[in-house]
Order: structure tokens, then C-alpha cells, then sequence
């Protein structure tokens, strides 16, 4: 009789002992992804096509949480004090990460604070004005905005992030001068735009409008031309000072285990071979491009490390 109910003890704290690993294997619970911009934008977009697959792969909820404001460094301060488990996550976008820490008192630290999981697409950043604007070409707009200093009402998706201070870089560059409006995000900013309280953007929610003819494109804050928008100039070969290319990924806090990254990086691995995000990636009319959480972290951490050197230079001022 001892042996059998050792026996049965044994049986019954492997069983118990399986059932706790099986609960405790990433994922096991409702997964958070926190967009730092308003519903409506690219990234929002972005963030809810992956929670959709993921919910599908991982068979548990993953939740969107729209917390706009101050440039997206309110959900990245946020994020920087989660618990380290893998089921808090963030968009991660360029601004937050390497820009806005120059120009803002941010509760972080881009290279310590964060696991970057991974990269899946760089997202184009023109700038553009409404269809019937009198400014045909950036040089239009350069020469109007010289004849008439500070009288050009202009935003972007992200104050202070990289298309905001790419813009102020050439505009310092050209001697000319506009006004800045800050929104909450893309989509609030298209609606000013359109609604004629501001008279050009810079953001990535423009590909609906052109396709409809409501706007005009004028260039590519990025380095790269548009596939779908050929003539389209770039910053970089205007000559502009800086031309910075705007990542869209995958970021959790420090100290993620090694399971839950892996468990992340294969998610996106093949997630980026489905044919959903192919139509994403067009939807956007941005480039897919992965990168592993080691590749996506050296990235950030360079990119923020080459903001710090140029901006001053350059004359801008921290605060």
C-alpha cells in the first residue's frame, strides 16, 4: 500500500508539474501591444494586422492599446517599466527610440531600458500637400516659404521624431522658415491637412489619399524613392542635410528570456512569408525588411548613438 500511494504521489506531482510547464510556456495568456500613436495611423494599422496573426498562431488574445502622446514616449516609458515576460510589448518606431531622447526628458534609456524582438518593415515618410495646392515640387513650396518666412502651417506623425527634425534639418539648411503644428498622430494630421488647418505633412498615412487624388506628393524624407512614386525626389538626393529611414518593429522591456525572444523572432519569421502581409506591406507602400532581436537592437542603439553626434551639430539645441 506504501509503494502504490508513493506511486500515485509521484504520478499526481508529474502531472501537476507538466500542467504548470505547459502554462507557463510563452505564450500562455492574453498578449499587449502598445502603439504609442493614435487608432487610424500606419502604426496602429501595423500593430493590429500582427495582433490579428498572432491571435491566430498563439490562440490567445492579443490586445492593441492606443496610448498617444509626446511623440510616443509616453507608451515607451510605459513599456521600459513592464514586467519582463514576454506579454507587454510596443510598436517600435524610430522616433521614441532615437530622436525624441535628445529633444525630451524621457524616463529611459534606448540602449538599457529595452529588448528590441525584431524589425519587419521601413516605412516611407513623404512629404505632401493637398491636391489642389498651388506648390507643384518641393522647390515650389522652398520658394514660397522663402517669399513668405514662417507663414507655412506644416506637422508630422511624431513630434521631434526623425521626418520632424529631418524637415527642420532642411528647412535650416534651405534659410527658410515654417510653423510647426504638433498632433497626436498620422491620422489626426491628415485630417488638419485636408481640413485646411495645416498646409503640408510629412507621415506615412498617405497612401489612400494619393490613390484617391486628394494629395500631392512632394519627396521621400528617407533615402530610398518610392516603388510606386518614381519622381518622387528623396531628402538625400536634394541634398538635405539628414535623410533617416523609419523602422517599424517589435520592442518589449530589458531583460526578456531567451525563449520568449525566440518565441517572438519565429512568430515574425513567419509572419513575413504569409501572403497577408505582403498586402499589408502594399496597403503602407512601405519595404519589408526583418530583422533578429540582436541585428533590430544594434540598429536602435546606432542610430540613436548617430543622433547624439549629428543634432548638435547641426544647431539644434537640447531642451
Amino acid at each position: 500500500m506504501k509503494a502504490g500511494l508513493k506511486l500515485l504521489l509521484v504520478a499526481v506531482l508529474v502531472a501537476f508539474g507538466a500542467q504548470a510547464l505547459a502554462q507557463d510556456k510563452f505564450p500562455s495568456r492574453p498578449v499587449t501591444i502598445m502603439v504609442g500613436f493614435a487608432a487610424g495611423g500606419g502604426g496602429d494599422i501595423s500593430a493590429r494586422w500582427i495582433a490579428d496573426f498572432l491571435r491566430e498562431r498563439w490562440k490567445v488574445p492579443v490586445i492593441v492599446e492606443n496610448k498617444p502622446g509626446a511623440g510616443a514616449t509616453i507608451a515607451t516609458a510605459q513599456l521600459a517599466r513592464s514586467k519582463p515576460d514576454g506579454y507587454t510589448v510596443a510598436l517600435a518606431t524610430t522616433s521614441p527610440y532615437t530622436v525624441a531622447p535628445y529633444f525630451q526628458t524621457v524616463q529611459y534609456d534606448p540602449a538599457k531600458d529595452f529588448t528590441y524582438l525584431f524589425q519587419f518593415l521601413v516605412s516611407a515618410q513623404p512629404v505632401f500637400v493637398k491636391s489642389d495646392s498651388p506648390h507643384r515640387t518641393i522647390q515650389d513650396l522652398i520658394a514660397w516659404m522663402k517669399a513668405n518666412p514662417g507663414k507655412l502651417f506644416w506637422s508630422t506623425a511624431a513630434t521631434n521624431g526623425g521626418p520632424h527634425i529631418a524637415t527642420e534639418a532642411a528647412f535650416k539648411h534651405l534659410g527658410v522658415s515654417g510653423t510647426y503644428v504638433p498632433y497626436k498622430g498620422g491620422a489626426d494630421a491628415i485630417t488638419g491637412l485636408l481640413g485646411g488647418h495645416i498646409q503640408m505633412l510629412v507621415a506615412a498615412e498617405f497612401p489612400a489619399y494619393a490613390a484617391a487624388g486628394q494629395v500631392r506628393l512632394l519627396a521621400e524624407t528617407g533615402p530610398d524613392r518610392l516603388p510606386d512614386y518614381p519622381l518622387v525626389p528623396t531628402f538625400k538626393e536634394l541634398g538635405y542635410p539628414l535623410s533617416v529611414p523609419i523602422f517599424y518593429g517589435i520592442a518589449g522591456p530589458a531583460g526578456l528570456p531567451t525563449e520568449v525572444v525566440a518565441a517572438w523572432e519565429a512568430a515574425a519569421q513567419d509572419m513575413m512569408k504569409s501572403p497577408g502581409f505582403k498586402d499589408l506591406i502594399g496597403k503602407l507602400k512601405s519595404t519589408a525588411s526583418y530583422q533578429g532581436s540582436k541585428e533590430f537592437s544594434a540598429t536602435i542603439v546606432n542610430v540613436h548613438r548617430e543622433m547624439l553626434r549629428l543634432l548638435p551639430e547641426m544647431g539644434f539645441k537640447r531642451p
